[in-house]
């Protein structure tokens, strides 16, 4: 059996002038799917009787909000609700294409002239352009928060200043902002990517016995990269906030 595979998300079809791919679809899929669980777990908090399903959620979330509080300190009110939502988002649009079957739905394309089919689904995280937006909000907002939190003027002097060697660091800092957006996206869609893959080159060697310890690995490394970037965001931020005498 022939395995499609492609780097860039695959086109299922066009509204006016946009295209709609199949990693577009699943973000969307993931996005009601995280608000129908936010809608649930309200619902079960305004329950004074505890259940399984509350008892998980203020265990995810206590954790989630120590370790803001252990790197933001103060500040881990303000923060705690985006790295507590890139966390959620990443880890289930990581999971998603890990989902068994979800590979066997596809849709017949024209690619060049001729009929392809291409799958239906696909983790949002193996597209660059959900990761680089994802990238982009995180340092966008780490920059709003630096703004917010100093003012203009003292947050522009961490990179353009006249303090002599610091005024170099600055501007490294300065190029470090830029870089930062690149190294949070290809660190992401790299190994989301590269997951998929080996799944698929392991699942056509030896079906269901051969993927079933990769599947294992994939999951881990899903956990991992989505508490990778909810960290960063959240070091990072908690930088931004510093004046530069402090930091």
């Amino acid at each position: 059996m022939e395995h499609h595979i492609s780097i860039a998300a695959e086109t299922l079809f066009h509204l006016g002038p946009i295209a709609v791919t199949n990693a577009l679809v699943t973000a969307v899929i993931v996005t009601i799917l995280l608000s129908i669980f936010a809608f649930l777990a309200h619902r079960a908090f305004q329950s004074e009787k505890p259940t399984m399903f509350t008892t998980f959620v203020e265990q995810v979330i206590a954790f989630f909000y120590d370790l803001t509080e252990s790197i933001a300190g103060k500040n881990a009110p303000v923060f705690f609700p985006l790295i507590m939502t890139f966390f959620l988002f990443i880890i289930i649009a990581n999971w998603f294409g890990l989902l068994p079957g979800i590979a066997g739905f596809g849709v017949e394309v024209i690619e060049n002239g001729e009929h392809a089919v291409v799958p239906l689904f696909r983790a949002a995280t193996t597209d660059l352009n959900t990761t680089i937006a994802l990238a982009l909000i995180s340092v966008g907002v780490t920059q709003y928060y630096g703004f917010k939190f100093l003012g203009v003027k003292k947050h522009l002097s961490k990179y353009f200043n006249a303090d002599g060697m610091n005024s170099f660091v600055g501007i490294l800092e300065f190029v470090g902002v830029f870089s930062g957006i690149l190294s949070f996206a290809f660190r992401l869609f790299g190994n989301i990517f590269a997951g998929e893959v080996l799944l698929v080159v392991m699942g056509s060697l030896i079906p269901l016995v051969l993927p079933i310890p990769f599947l294992g690995l994939e999951l881990f490394v899903g956990f991992i990269q989505a508490t990778v970037f909810a960290v960063l965001t959240l070091v990072f931020m908690s930088i931004a906030v510093e004046s530069h005498e402090h930091a």
